[in-house]
């Protein structure tokens, strides 16, 4: 009788259960067996928030199938013939034996099962610097099922009257909106000097703007120093210049590390960011075991360095391909990532792919332009939203380096495009005229992502001379004041305006009032509307009369995140 396959997978929530259900789908006869350290097996863990929140009340949603079953031990047994063993840990790994040692958690029992292909798959844990006061009550992260079911209970509760979220990164901000939404008094803290460190500091400054209209507190460049509390329960977080907050709930959600202390006493390879090594197939050091999902450090498709991406569709991609090469030998490979994510922020949608500028000026790359664009999703008569986006391209190739975008439109169709063009290497010239679907209820005649493509074309040979409104208002709390020409009618200005000292020459009667404008031709004039679609007309009227200087505010109002007059 044929040798059957003996495959064992650690770790099941996302990427563990998909290399299981992979494999078995190509091996119908191998003795495929999953542990969990958790109850639950494949939890939606990026639904926690939403759970928190209150969007669904079922908990089981986030542990069933589509159909509706719970994807629990008995689930896999009986649909996948896959024996997944629940509340129970692994301790060690026998890469010479090829065995794994495990525990069960509530009864103590240890067991060693034997392997002839391991898939590790143990995710991550999350980053909880030793602060004071840390181990009061009150104080959670939402990293797991328990911490989602405890927050939910806050929520339902409504006991609780203020909360501290330290950290504004996609977890945090997720949270800031499910406790608000319970009637909670929401702070968010955050280290850095912005939300949302994916984003360029002109977009995540649109996204705080949105998160105080809403009615959280937002708190930036200012990191927690301690938990303060009373009796055992938390009172209070004292930030690092002095100021106490009350408060009687934290969540802290400052990040995760990859969870690899089984593997590193394994003795298997560890990467620079210290994640578990795999290749292409997924494979670590040892030919006979598989990783994949958080523990992993992944290869970035743009620059080809090692990036860390803890995100629920990446582990399942890469479980997939383990499942696949545990069975087949190293047959399916996982080319890379491109750091592809999304975010809900009450009514406002943060999304990006690829390099944002800061992060391409980081390692090393100073050959990029970019550019900011602000339109509609759709046509103004379909209930069109604002979507404002930038796009990051290599300046001598015109080669697409990165893409994001914010607003309360469509964000995740222009970023799902620009994953896309990432991928397939292109160009400016090959985004410009894109055969995307166009109807009215649906997208505007050129849709957002290429009309941006529109705009960097324009900007790189030289038919654009763009500004940020960050450089804009820089120039202008520094004293180097351009000349500023808003350029639209009367009652826009009145209705909304910055009020930073600027000029109203609306587009229609620019020509006949040249002459108000500065007689230096060499003067800095900065030109914009409430997109900046006229501002561009205004400013090639201006440099058709011979005004060298004459620039566009990229996006506009809509994209000036600072305060205003109106």
């Amino acid at each position: 009788m044929a040798h059957k396959k003996r495959i064992v997978v650690v770790g099941g929530s996302a990427a563990g259960p998909k290399a299981a259900a992979r494999a078995r789908r190509l091996d119908n006869d191998a003795e495929i067996t999953i542990i969990q350290k958790e109850a639950d097996l494949s939890m939606a863990s990026c639904g926690y928030p939403y759970y928190v929140g209150g969007f669904f009340d079922d908990r089981n949603m986030l542990i069933s199938t589509p159909a509706g079953v719970v994807r629990d031990s008995k689930f896999f047994l009986n649909a996948k013939g896959i024996e997944a063993r629940t509340e129970t840990e692994a301790t060690a790994i026998d890469r010479k034996a090829r065995t794994v040692t495990c525990r069960h958690l509530r009864t103590g029992e240890t067991s060693t099962l034997t392997y002839d292909k391991l898939i590790l798959c143990t995710g991550s844990v999350p980053v909880i610097p030793p602060f004071p006061g840390r181990d009061l009550e009150g104080i959670t992260t939402l990293n797991s099922l328990k911490d989602a079911d405890f927050l939910r209970s806050v929520c339902d509760e409504r006991k609780i009257k203020k909360a501290v979220i330290i950290g504004g990164g996609l977890i945090g901000i997720e949270t800031c909106e499910a406790l608000q939404l319970a009637g909670i008094d929401i702070t968010v803290i955050e280290l850095l000097p912005q939300l949302l460190t994916f984003l360029d500091c002109e977009l995540a400054a649109l996204v705080e703007n949105h998160i105080r209209q809403k009615g959280a507190n937002v708190i930036t460049g200012n990191g927690l120093a301690e938990f303060l509390g009373e009796n055992g329960r938390l009172t209070a977080v004292k930030l690092q210049n002095g100021t106490e907050l009350p408060c009687e709930l934290a969540v802290v959600a400052i990040g995760v590390r990859p969870n690899v202390k089984l593997a590193q006493e394994a003795g298997l390879r560890i990467g620079e960011l210290k994640g578990l090594v795999v290749n292409e197939h997924m494979r670590t050091s040892d030919p006979d075991i598989y990783a994949a999902g958080d523990c992993v450090e992944s290869r970035s498709r743009i620059t080809g360095r090692p990036v860390y991406s803890p995100m629920g569709d990446l582990a399942n991609l890469q479980g997939r391909v383990a499942g696949e090469n545990a069975v087949l030998g190293d047959t399916a490979a996982f080319p890379g990532i491109l750091q592809t994510g999304i975010c809900k922020i009450f009514e406002y949608t943060a999304g990006t792919t690829g390099l944002s500028e800061a992060a391409a000026r980081r390692q090393g790359i100073t050959d990029i332009e970019t550019v900011i664009n602000a339109s509609p999703d759709k046509p103004v008569f379909m209930d069109a939203k604002l979507v404002v986006s930038k796009m990051i391209v290599e300046k001598s190739s015109g080669r697409l380096l990165g893409y994001q975008a914010v607003g309360p439109g469509d964000v995740c169709r222009t970023v799902t495009a620009a994953s896309m063009a990432l991928t397939g290497g292109m160009t400016v010239d090959d985004l410009l005229s894109l055969d995307f679907p166009y109807a009215p209820p649906f997208n505007a005649a050129i849709d957002h992502f290429i009309a941006t493509a529109h705009i960097m074309q324009n900007k790189l040979k030289g038919r654009m001379l763009g500004v940020s409104a960050r450089e804009v208002h820089e120039r202008v709390q520094g004293g180097d004041r351009p000349f500023l020409l808003d350029a639209r009618g009367p009652d826009e200005y009145e209705s909304a305006r910055l009020g930073i000292g600027e000029t109203l020459i609306p587009l229609g009667a620019l020509r006949q009032r040249l002459n108000e404008l500065p007689a230096d031709k060499d003067k800095e004039i900065v030109c914009y509307c409430k997109i900046s679609l006229r501002g561009y007309e205004a400013a090639t009227v201006l440099r058709a009369n011979g005004w060298r200087n004459a620039k566009v505010m990229e996006g506009g109002i809509a994209a000036w995140p600072y305060p205003r007059e109106k």
